[in-house]
This record gives structure tokens, C-alpha cells and sequence, in this order.
């Protein structure tokens, strides 16, 4: 294989398949029931707005660019695995997406701060700190228990092909799924981490925020104040993830950098599953393609 790297590659995993993705190609592998693998791979526009390269910016309009173009190979993927009796339509894929996107915030951002508003009216430290703690295991509860789904074990297993493959190709090796199957199905990269290091972003910032802000007159416009103020810097925080985890995914040789990512690589051992070799062979038609790699064990859609 071709000894050039791309600046970035990366992915996730669809149903019954993997997405991959480099600076202007993305490609999605699917296994269908019947056995065949099929692929389709898109374009990316090149022509991007200068604050997609602006630090702390970026982070926030990556993560958006990625929620959209997800929607949209997930839709695929689900079509093509034939999960449905009926195809999933464009339409319906977003508004589940925007759906579940509404239910998260809420789950996961404003639901902790009412709780922690109520028992702890009059004091900071102790919101907060009751805060952090039920958003952090509201999360890792969550991942738990659905992780017990059949299809999101398939999903999991999928996720960890992405990583092997990925792996593989950054130590410069020929991309099969022997090669793949080699290591670990943990990465410093992976949107898990991200998620977790978004959770430990946000307790620095809204606790910040809840000690420079002048405390409102009344109990009821300082808990609307508190939730509309941790929806609006969600943004913020994404930018500010986006950043730290690209500087520790660069610097895991560090001891500092190695204890900041380990969590996020150990909520991986639950999102991240083993494959089997067929799955692996998934993840590989898809790295390839994104690398402009001949592929000739699958077929590709429009």
C-alpha cells in the first residue's frame, strides 16, 4: 500500500458496517444479509469556511459536519443491512437524529444541573460537584445498559473493526483482516473519548461559570439561567475537547497525557467490541476506499 499518509483518518461504525473518512473522501462499507459487501463513497467539498481552522472554532463545526454526514451514512447503512421492512427515509433519519440529539441534552446536561439546583439551593461548591457526578454516571450508566442489546453489540463489534483497521494502516502495514486482527480495539482518537472528555470539559466550564456570574434574585430565574447557560456553551466545550484530545492523541508518549486519556480508552472496553475476521474484511473495504485503494471484494452503490 502507499506509504503516504493522510493528515486524518477516521470513522465509526454503522449498522452492519463501518464509515470511514480523510480530508475529502468518505467512504461507508455495509455487509448486506445476503453476504456481499457493498460500499459507497462520497465526496467532501474541499471549500470550507475559515473558522473550521480557527483552534476552539473548529472543534464545535467538525462536530456538526460529522452529525450530518453521519445521518446521512447511517441512513445508508440501515437501508442497505435491511433492518426496516421499509427504507428509512432522509427525512426520517434526521429528525430521529435531531430527536435523540434533544433527549441526550436533556438526559445528560440539563437534567443533572435541575437536580443538583434543587437539593443544593444555596450552595455552589456542592451543585456543582453533585452535578458533575450525575452527569458523568448518568453517561457511563447509559453506555452500560445499552451495551446488553444484541444490535448494539453488533455496532460495538463494528467500532472495534474501525479501530483495528485504522491502527493498521498507521503502522504502514499490507490491509487485511489478519493484519488488522492484530491489535488493540482501543484508540486515543475515538468520538467515545471525546464524549467523556466533553463531560469533564463541562464541569470546568459551568462551574466557572456559576462563580463569575452574579447570582440571580430569585430560585427560578437562577435555574433557567443555569440551563439556558449550559445548552449555549456546549459549542465552547466541544471546541475546547476537540483541541485537548487532539493534543493527547499526539502525546500519549507523555505520563501526563496517558493519565488524561485513560479514561476515555477505558469507557472504550464497553463501546468497543472484538470482531470477527468478517467484519474486519468490512472495516478494510472502507479504509481502502477512502485511500483510493483497489477493492475487488466488494461492490460499490450510488
Amino acid at each position: 500500500m502507499s506509504k503516504e499518509k493522510f493528515s486524518s483518518v477516521g470513522g465509526q461504525a454503522v449498522i452492519e458496517g463501518v464509515m470511514m473518512r480523510n480530508a475529502d473522501l468518505l467512504a461507508t462499507a455495509v455487509r448486506k444479509p445476503n453476504g456481499d459487501i457493498v460500499y459507497k463513497k462520497t465526496k467532501i467539498s474541499k471549500n470550507r469556511s475559515k473558522l473550521s481552522t480557527i483552534p476552539f472554532i473548529r472543534g464545535a463545526i467538525t462536530l456538526f459536519d460529522s452529525l450530518v454526514l453521519g445521518v446521512k451514512e447511517l441512513t445508508f447503512s440501515a437501508n442497505q443491512a435491511e433492518v426496516e421492512e421499509e427504507q428509512l427515509s432522509q427525512k426520517e433519519a434526521v429528525m430521529t437524529t435531531i430527536v435523540s440529539l434533544a433527549l441526550g441534552i436533556g438526559l445528560f446536561i440539563v437534567l443533572p444541573s435541575i437536580i443538583s439546583s434543587f437539593l443544593f439551593r444555596d450552595n455552589k461548591i456542592h451543585s456543582n460537584l453533585l452535578e458533575a457526578g450525575l452527569r458523568l454516571s448518568f453517561f457511563v450508566l447509559y453506555i452500560f445498559l445499552i451495551s446488553f442489546s444484541k444490535e448494539i453489540q453488533r455496532v460495538f463489534q463494528y467500532h472495534g473493526a474501525e479501530h483495528k483497521s485504522i491502527y493498521a494502516y498507521e503502522q504502514h502495514l499490507e490491509l487485511t483482516p489478519e493484519n488488522a486482527k492484530k491489535f488493540t480495539t482501543l484508540h486515543p482518537r475515538c468520538g467515545t473519548s471525546f464524549l467523556l472528555i466533553v463531560m469533564f470539559i463541562a464541569i470546568i466550564v459551568f462551574t466557572g461559570l456559576d462563580f463569575i456570574l452574579p447570582p440571580p434574585t430569585s430560585f427560578t430565574t437562577k435555574l433557567l439561567t443555569k440551563v439556558v447557560l449550559r445548552v449555549l456553551f456546549m459549542p465552547l466545550i466541544a471546541g475546547i475537547s476537540y483541541e485537548l484530545q487532539r493534543y493527547t492523541s499526539n502525546h500519549l508518549d507523555n505520563w501526563l497525557v496517558k493519565l488524561i486519556a485513560a479514561p476515555g480508552m477505558a469507557l472504550q472496553r464497553i463501546t468497543t467490541k472484538e470482531p470477527d475476521l468478517d467484519q474486519l474484511e468490512v472495516a478494510i473495504v472502507a479504509i481502502k476506499v477512502v485511500l483510493n485503494e483497489p477493492v475487488e471484494n466488494a461492490i460499490e452503490v450510488y
